[in-house]
């Protein structure tokens, strides 16, 4: 609701088939389910094996706005945003788009690509700076969903389509996303529009208005190019006189359900917002929080409940500045599951937003696109879940140096922030030999308590107090006199600043 608030500011079954678990940051080789393509059973989303998958993931926006291209890539190498996100345990990644992208004359901007930042990605349209993100985040083990969230990039629209951008366009276009992501798994389905609201109705039989309707004729048009596609379908704004979320009303769904072509492919799809985005009547209730679960239940959760068919809350965030929309997300985050209870038994999920500059609910990314929201990241963990089977090896690249050369690197330790009971600490890595290197492994002792709590762009073990970073697939190469840098959160604060060796290879 009042979704123009938020949106760029620069320009039954138990879980016993599942071996889910909380918050995984690595991924479990074949144990771990996700590979091929996927297909749904009941309330549950299965691989190709038929096991119970979940996704847990984050939206990362841009495509759909004026720069047609995610955001953040004006400070940092696409691949570290990535890679970052699957340190912090996330296991898919939303893209909303507009359907400016299709124009040929269209050109992604904002990217910078100075100190070999996005190298790849010069020269390239929009469409292929995201073959290049799902390329990327499929070696890395995540899904992508794409999300059709506006005709054009100048804002949101009710319906699916306007005077400029008809239904046929709208159609023409998600098939030829459906066709160009053919067989690669990595892309899993589509969102067919973002956010249908008044006077978009459900079952009402206009077709010029009926966004079940309308869902079903892309849905089919998309599985007729690419069979093997999930077919996400938000709700609406209003039903039977009962109003809520932009696209987070499906009590339609109980009589009007969407049928298509291909069998086991639709997943209904909920918005959910606190009070940072607009009020509702229910966060004045009094008996609030403990009334969210029934309101949950009147307007999406019942299709879960009655294994009807999956349910993803496709976008949830907040500020968290007030104790009300704490109350709610916690309470929300129960509603969905704990993996570690119910493994893929659950409701999907993708946190809005990876952006800091969504107006009316921040990120998981603070302000500089790098220090990471520990607290807001810390309420998704229960019910995070583990990556899928990757692609193939991450970027990167560079060789060792020649014969007679030598391999060194030194490393430097900045706390960036420290609240008292956790911290955030940047290390930058710098390439002190007469060669180029093509690994580092960066290590340091904590006087103290301290833990790493998530890492990004690198991995790391930690035995007692004795941490150690090793890089990751983008940022190993580094050239004489080059740096590279990674970033940790910890807990409790960070004390002093320990001594660190760095080593090469």
């Amino acid at each position: 609701m009042f979704r123009s608030l938020r949106r760029a500011l620069c320009a039954g079954a138990a879980a016993l088939l599942l071996p889910l678990g909380v918050g995984a940051h690595t991924a479990h080789a074949a144990a771990v389910p996700g590979a091929g393509h996927w297909h749904t059973s009941g309330r549950q989303i299965l691989d190709a094996a038929g096991q119970p998958v979940r996704i847990a993931g984050i939206n990362w926006f841009g495509f759909e706005t004026a720069n047609h291209v995610v955001h953040g890539l004006w400070s940092r190498d696409y691949k570290s945003m990535i890679d970052q996100m699957k340190s912090l345990g996330y296991n898919t990644i939303r893209l909303p788009y507009s359907d400016d992208i299709f124009k040929p004359s269209t050109v992604p901007n904002s990217i910078d690509f100075s100190s070999g930042k996005n190298a790849d990605l010069q020269g390239l349209s929009s469409l292929q700076v995201m073959d290049k993100l799902v390329a990327y985040a499929g070696q890395d083990g995540l899904k992508v969903i794409l999300d059709r969230h506006r005709p054009d990039s100048g804002g949101q629209s009710a319906l699916w389509y306007t005077a400029a951008v008809p239904e046929s366009t709208w159609i023409a276009d998600l098939k030829a996303l459906a066709a160009r992501y053919q067989g690669q798994d990595t892309v899993i389905g589509i969102d067919l529009h973002n956010e249908p609201h008044d006077p978009a109705c459900w079952g009402c039989g206009d077709t010029a208005t009926d966004w079940r309707l309308a869902a079903e004729r892309a849905g089919d048009a998309v599985l007729s190019v690419n069979p093997d596609l999930l077919i996400f379908v938000e709700g609406v704004q209003t039903y039977g006189g009962v109003s809520g979320w932009w696209g987070g009303n499906l009590m339609g769904v109980a009589q009007y359900p969407v049928r298509l072509d291909v069998a086991n492919r639709v997943v209904y799809s909920a918005h959910d917002y606190a009070t940072s985005v607009a009020q509702q009547p229910w966060f004045s209730d009094p008996a609030f929080p403990a009334n969210m679960p029934g309101v949950w239940d009147r307007y999406w959760g019942y299709i879960f409940k009655q294994n009807i068919a999956p349910v993803w809350v496709g976008e949830f965030g907040t500020t968290l500045a007030s104790t009300v929309d704490q109350k709610w997300l916690a309470a929300l985050v129960s509603y969905l599951r704990p993996t570690s209870t119910y493994g893929g038994d659950s409701f999907h999920w993708t946190f809005w937003s990876w952006n800091p500059n969504s107006g009316d609910t921040g990120g998981i990314l603070k302000d500089d696109w790098t220090t990471v929201d520990t607290v807001k990241d810390g309420y998704l963990a229960s019910v995070k879940a583990p990556l899928f089977p990757g692609t193939g090896t991450g970027g990167g690249g560079g060789g060792g140096g020649g014969g007679g050369s030598t391999a060194g690197c030194s490393a430097s330790y900045t706390v960036s922030s420290d609240w008292g009971s956790g911290f955030n600490a940047e290390v930058k890595v710098t390439n002190t030999g007469t060669s180029a290197i093509s690994s580092w492994k960066v290590t340091w002792t904590w006087s103290g308590s301290q833990q790493v709590t998530n890492m990004w762009n690198a991995s790391y073990t930690q035995s007692g107090s004795t941490v150690t970073a090793v890089n990751a697939s983008h940022n190993g190469a580094i050239a004489v006199g080059g740096s590279a840098d990674f970033g940790f959160g910890g807990a409790p604060g960070g004390g002093g600043v320990p001594s660190v060796t760095c080593t090469a290879a």
